[in-house]
């Protein structure tokens, strides 16, 4: 499977969009609500939230970081990415940012050398094993498409800089080919989608609990029902990798062709709902881009920064 390098650009710009819009969206249901049921019969319902602007997180926050590194470095260099994700925290730490990278970004902004002694050093020596560097891959996974290889290197890459613990690093990987699987379906002969593409996304990814959660994903019918898959799966409460990312591939795997019904079904699992669908959306954007999305919802989410539009 091979895809040209400026369609491969394109997409990485288009899963930066729909994790921008996944992530918007998602956060709208996570904080909108008071409680989940009420959120749930929402969305269930299809009632999009009227409120605008829809404010992006810090998922989308540090994806621009991953994004702009691509277009400066083309790759990962992990001082450089670290200095960045330091100062965008610095700038606007309201992002709703973990507990985690309060701890850690501030020291990456003055010494970001010191990247890799400070991920290893959080949570008790263990390193993160949360979604955050699931939440901003989907773009790098799109950028590197042309080589499977090279997304699960670049992407491990870009996990360490935060996440030192493996199974966060795994779920960056399996995002990020899951990006890159979705990417190549811009060409001619497509690329495996469903439960193919969950297998293939199993196969490449380190051994551990986010790889098992996509084997059981890929196991899982495309018609059951999205709180039942989020049930089995996980949805991102207890904000880590494994309990995160199988789900928010499982919706995306069997919505390649539609980001907006992707995104309804991601958030009918409720959970960590704006990660989620940050997940979902990157990956599902890499193929579709923006098209099909409602005008409405692309005019409420809260704009990217401009130099997204000017690269």
């Amino acid at each position: 499977m091979t895809i040209p390098t400026a369609t491969a650009r394109q997409a990485a710009r288009d899963a930066l969009e729909g994790l921008a819009l996944g992530d918007a969206f998602g956060e709208r249901w996570f904080g909108l609500f008071r409680t989940p049921a009420e959120a749930f019969e929402q969305i269930r319902a299809r009632r999009t939230p009227a409120e605008a602007p829809w404010h992006w997180t810090d998922d989308t926050a540090m994806a621009l970081c991953v994004y702009r590194a691509l277009l400066d470095q083309d790759g990962v260099n992990r001082t450089r990415l670290a200095a960045m994700f330091g100062a965008t925290f610095l700038a606007d730490p309201g992002r709703g940012y973990g507990h985690g990278m309060k701890r850690l970004l501030p020291v990456l902004a003055e010494q970001p050398q010191r990247w890799e002694t400070g991920a290893a050093a959080l949570f008790d020596g263990q390193g993160s094993l949360g979604n955050g560097a699931a939440m901003r891959v989907a773009p790098l996974g799109a950028w590197f498409a042309a080589d499977l290889d090279e997304t699960a290197e670049q992407a491990a890459h870009s996990a360490e800089v935060t996440h030192a613990h493996p199974e966060g690093i795994a779920g960056a990987v399996a995002v990020a080919l899951a990006a890159a699987l979705a990417a190549l379906g811009r060409t001619e002969g497509g690329a495996p989608a469903g439960a193919e593409l969950l297998h293939e996304v199993a196969a490449r990814t380190p051994d551990g609990a986010v790889r098992e959660g996509v084997r059981a994903a890929a196991e899982l019918s495309p018609g059951t029902e999205p709180w039942r898959a989020a049930d089995l799966l996980g949805n991102g409460q207890r904000v880590r990798a494994g309990d995160t990312v199988p789900f928010a591939l499982w919706s995306a795997a069997h919505h390649l062709d539609s980001l907006t019904d992707a995104l309804w079904t991601t958030a009918e699992g409720l959970g960590d709902v704006d990660t989620t669908c940050a997940i979902t959306g990157g990956v599902v954007a890499a193929r579709t881009g923006l098209s099909g999305v409602p005008a409405a919802w692309r005019e409420r989410r809260e704009e990217l920064p401009r130099w997204v539009a000017q690269e």
